[in-house]
């Protein structure tokens, strides 16, 4: 059963995501919040797998919520959820540790199964707004250009080459088809990236590696349909 808290200043999305999630037999809604102080209580208190964070509350925003929930020994899974296509607050929320976002229109089920792919490990972004991730990542000048080339210098060339295919969308498997490697290998490779570069999930390995620069050609954001 994956437990999952809704975190929504409108009781009407709330109560659209509890029917949405409520129906399905391994879904469970343990809990409710209104803004992102009140979030914090109900998540120590549920222990979630699984949190749907708005990103734009009065009071506590989504953002300081998932810092604060990110900064626990076990923190839960945080998809955030937002009505724009290209709000920076989202690519900050990555940055921190959110395992995705979808847009609150989002088709029900997509919804249940982005919830499912995070409850797994599974970074997830919505199809429609990947590009615009991209491009925030990318484009531009970014003081944080040189800090990323000098956490990605720790890596071995190895390493860096499998981060770099992490940043362009490639599963473990596709990852040890073009390097030839074996998935084992990969998996390995995948461990020690996350622990030099003091990263919790794929995105946030990916969004490095194109700050730095080296995501050239990239064919989709992780967590994107391929």
């Amino acid at each position: 059963m994956i437990r999952v808290v809704v975190v929504d200043d409108d009781p009407m999305v709330r109560t659209g995501v509890r029917l949405i999630l409520g129906g399905e037999p391994d879904l469970e809604i343990v809990g409710e919040a209104g803004d992102g102080r009140e979030a914090v209580g109900v998540v120590r208190g549920a222990r979630p797998d699984v949190v749907l964070m708005d990103i734009r509350m009065p009071g506590q925003d989504g953002l300081v919520t998932t810092e604060t929930l990110m900064s626990w020994p076990e923190p839960p899974r945080i998809l955030v959820l937002t009505a724009f296509d290209a709000d920076d607050m989202v690519l900050r929320a990555l940055r921190l540790g959110a395992a995705g976002f979808l847009l609150k229109d989002t088709a029900p089920a997509r919804m249940i199964e982005a919830v499912r792919a995070v409850a797994a490990g599974e970074p997830v972004l919505s199809p429609s707004v990947t590009h615009q991730v991209i491009a925030a990542a990318t484009g531009g000048h970014d003081p944080g250009r040189e800090e990323a080339r000098r956490e990605l210098a720790k890596l071995t060339d190895r390493e860096r080459e499998v981060a770099v295919e992490v940043a362009r969308g490639r599963s473990n498997t596709e990852i040890a088809e073009r390097l030839y490697m074996s998935v084992a290998t990969v998996k390995a490779n995948v461990t020690r990236i996350f622990a030099k570069l003091g990263a919790d999930n794929r995105v946030q390995v990916a969004m490095k590696v194109r700050d730095a620069g080296l995501a050239g050609g990239a064919s989709r954001a992780p967590g994107e349909p391929g």
